[in-house]
């Protein structure tokens, strides 16, 4: 490391005011200090530096996504020689979705990281790493057959009009990776929904099987919920075989790339909470508004989706992986500890809501949080209001016993 940092401060001076590189000097910043922590003082105001900065925060959160990842890009293989009877292996599994899913990665990180760039370049500003993070989202919870031309638009459109408009990182109002997907959801909900889009079925690469069989049903089990009238629903996989709720909790099921393991996603939040970056209240909030609203809509029980059993709904779709990698974006939800409370349940609770009452939509985690997201400042508003308004009786009370 020390002769990278050699390297580093030979050439800063050519990326420097006056330098022959000097226009590309974010871009340079933006490397540097996203492989050593900046060794500056403020010039201004009162700041407390620490090694844990914003771009080793985002690097943890990397990190915690893996565990999603991994199993997403296996998953994708495990459902596409599903489908065609074949037993692959593991390693000739994983590679084809790995390859299968790289080129989401690549596109989104290129075009929102481009966009960035540009923008910091265009201002005099230092490239800010919040979509670090937002780039790896944005594929994982896109499902696998979602075009790349539709990726791009849609990558493009939520860097501009949900991020930079409102003044790049830490100013959004919106979680970024949630636009991306809303964007998506309504322009292309062909791409977004159904029986063809959750299942890759031809070769790749020169990798998977060469023919496909007919007879197969790539719906996702919140899909198939929705298609339920007034029973318990039974939920199969892409072959016809029943699920239960260990199949859920593992995640072999059909669905976006890294939602699917609830198992991978709760790996990834004892990282984010062991490392004290993701908020457990936020995240148990949601589990359990979730839960209490399923285990409600179980007792009234009308329609299928109401009869799901409550476990099994926050087993399914995009609720874990919203729980613990959307709703804990310390930018877009609340920052009072007892408005992380009352959001996070709120999430669960309308994300339920959203599933049971609605038919046409059997998911309801992204719609949900990005309604919390509009309304995490008023909660905060009112959670500190009550605050100064108890202190201030407390202070009569004082002032009222001494005389």
């Amino acid at each position: 490391m020390k002769s990278l940092r050699k390297h580093i401060d030979k050439i800063k001076p050519n990326f420097m005011p006056g330098g022959k590189f000097s226009k590309l000097q974010s871009v340079f910043e933006g490397f540097e200090t996203f492989l050593f922590v900046p060794n500056e003082t403020s010039k201004r105001g009162v700041h407390i530096h620490d090694a844990m900065d914003s771009k080793r925060t985002m690097t943890v959160v990397i990190f915690a996504l893996l565990p999603a990842l991994l199993f997403g890009m296996y998953n994708i293989g495990y459902q596409h020689y599903l489908v065609n009877g074949v037993d692959a292996g593991f390693w000739a599994t994983f590679f084809y979705g790995f390859l299968a899913m790289l080129p989401k990665i690549i596109v989104s990180y290129l075009i929102g990281l481009g966009i960035e760039f540009a923008v910091a370049q265009a201002k005099g500003e230092e490239i800010a790493e919040g979509y670090l993070v937002s780039g790896l989202l944005i594929p994982m919870i896109l499902p696998i057959e979602t075009p790349l031309w539709q990726v791009i638009v849609a990558v493009a459109f939520a860097v501009i009009f949900a991020k930079e408009v409102f003044g790049g990182t830490g100013y959004n109002i919106f979680n970024v990776a949630l636009v991306t997907r809303a964007f998506l959801f309504f322009s292309y909900p062909g791409q977004m929904s159904g029986d063809a889009v959750f299942i890759r079925t031809g070769k790749h690469w020169g990798l998977g099987a060469e023919s496909l069989v007919d007879t197969y049903t790539g719906a996702t089990p919140l899909g198939q919920v929705g298609l339920v009238d007034s029973s318990v629903p039974t939920i199969t996989d892409a072959v016809g075989n029943p699920l239960n709720t260990m199949d859920f909790f593992l995640g072999l099921i059909p669905g976006s790339i890294g939602e699917t393991s609830t198992l991978a996603i709760l790996i990834g939040a004892l990282i984010l909470i062991v490392t004290g970056i993701g908020s457990w209240k936020i995240m148990l909030s949601v589990f359990t508004g979730g839960f209490l609203t399923a285990a409600l809509f179980n007792a009234i029980g009308t329609t299928g989706a109401m009869m799901l059993p409550a476990i099994d709904h926050i087993l399914l779709g995009g609720f874990a992986f919203g729980a613990v990698f959307m709703a804990t974006d310390p930018v877009t939800a609340s920052r009072t500890e007892k408005g992380k409370w009352i959001y996070g349940f709120l999430i669960g609770f309308f994300a339920i809501a959203i599933r049971t009452l609605n038919p046409g939509y059997p998911e309801g985690m992204m719609l949900a949080i990005l309604l919390m997201n509009a309304f995490a400042p008023l909660i905060d508003f009112y959670v500190l209001d009550a605050n100064i308004q108890k202190r201030v009786k407390r202070a009569k009370a004082i002032v009222a016993n001494n005389k």
